[in-house]
């Protein structure tokens, strides 16, 4: 930021309104070096420029008097800020988007959320205080300006989300998948998922683990966890649950702390280690997965020895807690979720009692098939 400054400053020396050139010409040199956590700087930047824009709104807002206000009164100066909502902002949203793939409604929401902000306030004070005195009505430039930006906001803070409600271009709740690791074990349950209509993205850094991801019709991406670009290389929005399923603990760990404030407590879960599942339930780690039965080695045996993914049909809670701890026996069977009559899919926590199980339900695992109540189990997921 000093930095940044001191150019600002000697190029403006140099050469007067030079330094918002300047410093324009340095930020794109410094994006296209690969500069060390760049993603702080950019995190920086953004929280930066929100308490300078709310500082020049003051200092902007205060040139304003009441006199001023005043001359709003016209009605032509509603018509002004019709014209500008319902003409300008659209025409100027559908020709610059006019390439960009977006629907109609799509438009329509942008060009009725679209900003009115700090540049439009600045540059209208700067030309209302040059042109004051020298241009008929030039006293209305400035509040006009003001209360173009002040309406819009107002506006569309009020009525966007019931419009993106009536256009359709809301976001659906977010039930997508992000699976840290892509080895035979994490690919069957991923395509388990995505068989439930679930969007899942595998990340690995094993090149033949993403060479056979893709070519089991698998969406996958080959990433070093720790790079600090990795969420650049696919889209979040839609991601709402984290399973660290890699090798490594302190990989399952890194990913949780990570991605903790996108995805949540109730969202991230990781594999447990052989140390944790020989507590009791109150030591277990509330971002475990799989009963808290199984570890990596574990699944990967039974994922290569048995390749198939069953449902198992639940009638009460009892029920749930007996199957799971007959499979704890079992080393060929690994209970993976919890799928209620509805669709929904959950994981299978440390305190079982947390879990409302109902007829219709089933038990999701992976490995061999039970001989427990057989009639009462399908097969759902095999090697692709």
């Amino acid at each position: 930021l000093a930095l940044v400054l001191l150019v600002f400053v000697f190029s403006d020396i140099l050469a007067h309104e030079s330094g918002l050139l300047t410093v324009v010409v340095m930020g794109t040199v410094l994006g296209n070096l690969n500069v060390p956590r760049l993603k702080d700087i950019l995190y920086f930047k953004e929280s930066l420029s929100v308490l300078l824009i709310s500082i020049l709104f003051i200092l902007l807002a205060a040139n304003i008097n009441m006199s001023d206000l005043l001359l709003l009164q016209d009605i032509r100066c509603l018509w002004l800020f019709l014209v500008v909502i319902l003409i300008l902002r659209p025409l100027g949203v559908f020709l610059s988007t006019s390439n960009a793939g977006l629907s109609v409604r799509e438009k329509i929401f942008i060009s009725w959320v679209g900003p009115r902000g700090i540049v439009a306030a600045g540059i209208a004070s700067l030309f209302g205080i040059r042109l004051l005195g020298e241009v008929p009505n030039a006293e209305y430039i400035t509040p006009l300006v003001f209360m173009i930006v002040l309406g819009t906001v107002l506006l569309n803070a009020t009525t966007a989300k019931p419009l993106a409600r009536l256009l359709k271009v809301t976001l659906d709740a977010s039930n997508g998948v992000l699976i840290i690791g892509a080895h035979k074990a994490a690919r069957l349950i991923a395509r388990y998922l995505q068989d439930n209509n679930r969007h899942v993205v595998l990340v690995d850094s094993s090149e033949s683990n993403i060479e056979d991801s893709e070519r089991e019709g698998l969406e996958a991406f080959q990433a070093n966890i720790f790079s600090q670009t990795l969420e650049d290389q696919f889209e979040l929005l839609d991601m709402g649950y984290l399973l660290a399923l890699t090798s490594s603990v302190d990989v399952n760990r890194y990913a949780i702390r990570k991605y903790d404030k996108i995805f949540g407590e109730k969202g991230s879960f990781r594999l447990i280690t052989p140390n944790e599942m020989k507590g009791g339930q109150e030591d277990r780690p509330q971002s475990g997965i799989f009963s808290y039965y199984d570890d990596f080695i574990n699944i990967s045996e039974v994922a290569r020895d048995f390749p198939n993914i069953f449902e198992m049909d639940l009638h009460s809670k009892e029920h749930l807690k007996q199957m799971v701890e007959e499979m704890a026996g079992i080393p060929k069977s690994v209970p993976l979720f919890i799928k209620y009559s509805d669709g929904f899919i959950d994981t299978i926590p440390a305190d079982l009692e947390s879990l409302d199980v109902s007829e219709g339900d089933k038990l999701v695992y992976l490995g061999k098939r039970l001989e427990i109540m057989p009639e009462r189990t399908t097969k759902v997921s095999e090697p692709a």
